[in-house]
């Protein structure tokens, strides 16, 4: 048997050991045998030393293979395949995720639902193997789930998600000679902050003019508040907020760390109209993305808002 053939790709691998794909991965990089850079996996001294090394592939690039010995390598083969695990476990995986993000994420696929007893399972959540738990100490409702719940392919690519950056188109649209201007478009589009080209969406299909605004726009759809995008300030001058939420009448900004001057000015007066007259402004800095729960959580609690 050649070299070659007893190799293994790290899903192959994880197979062997009879273990979730994303845990196997985690697991090494929590041994210090791989790293992650931007959408790759790459290999650390130690991974090397282990047997570790590169193949690449006309169909799916470079990616690692190891040694098959390895499955009877005493650190992977004492993982644990028959654990279950929480939506605050899942952090290990997606560690950009919040536990409550998280719990709204599965939700929003239809896995569970939040009630006044806590997050109770669906029909759907159960037949993905999901399970309902109650907290000896408080009695509130969680659910609990195979590990193998990270490989999920939809629910991987959604969690995957919402933990990186929103997509960003970067080409404008294109009219034809023969077809009429769009004057709302038009007007739209010339708003400080909400540039007509490289817009990003939500995950709700919002438009948005930024990859901080599309992060806010899915938080604010995850925690199932209802919000407007570029809405007008209710005063004669025109001036625009990022979002308005009508429960609450509240206001929010993004300031984005690159922001033009024109459209930093536009945010610096929306805060100054806000202020004058009394209305409920909240803003979201591009340093507050790592913990947008807790500054928009806190910020709409403070306005009456809980969510």
């Amino acid at each position: 048997m050649s070299q070659e053939e007893e190799r293994l790709s790290t899903s192959a691998l994880a197979r062997a050991l009879e273990i979730p794909v994303q845990q196997l991965f985690v697991t090494l990089k929590d041994y210090g045998w791989i790293r992650r850079h931007a959408d790759n996996w790459l290999l650390t001294q130690k991974g090397e030393y282990e047997g570790g090394t590169y193949r690449d592939s006309k169909r799916f690039g470079r990616y690692i293979v190891w040694p098959a010995a390895l499955v009877q390598h005493p650190l992977l083969s004492a993982i644990e395949s028959n654990q279950r695990i929480t939506a605050s476990q899942m952090r290990r995986y997606y560690p950009r995720l919040q536990p409550r993000q998280l719990n709204r994420a599965l939700a929003e696929l239809g896995l569970q639902q939040h009630s006044i007893l806590g997050w109770e399972l669906t029909d759907f959540g159960r037949h993905l193997g999901g399970q309902q738990v109650e907290s000896d100490s408080t009695g509130a409702f969680y659910v609990s789930w195979p590990h193998e719940i990270v490989d999920h392919p939809v629910i991987h690519r959604e969690l995957e998600r919402l933990s990186g950056q929103p997509d960003c188109g970067s080409e404008p649209q294109t009219v034809s000679d023969d077809t009429e201007p769009d004057l709302f478009a038009a007007a739209d589009s010339a708003l400080p902050g909400w540039p007509a080209e490289g817009a990003c969406s939500g995950i709700d299909g919002h438009a948005t003019g930024s990859p901080l605004q599309a992060l806010v726009c899915n938080w604010l759809y995850l925690a199932q508040l209802a919000h407007a995008t570029r809405r007008a300030l209710p005063v004669e001058e025109a001036l625009w907020a990022d979002f308005y939420l009508p429960a609450g009448s509240v206001y929010i900004d993004c300031w984005d760390e690159k922001a033009a001057p024109p459209q930093l000015a536009a945010r610096l007066r929306n805060k100054e109209v806000c202020k004058a007259e009394g209305l409920r402004y909240l803003e979201v800095k591009a340093a507050d993305v790592e913990r947008l729960d807790e500054v928009l959580g806190r910020g709409l609690l403070a306005f009456g808002i809980r969510c």
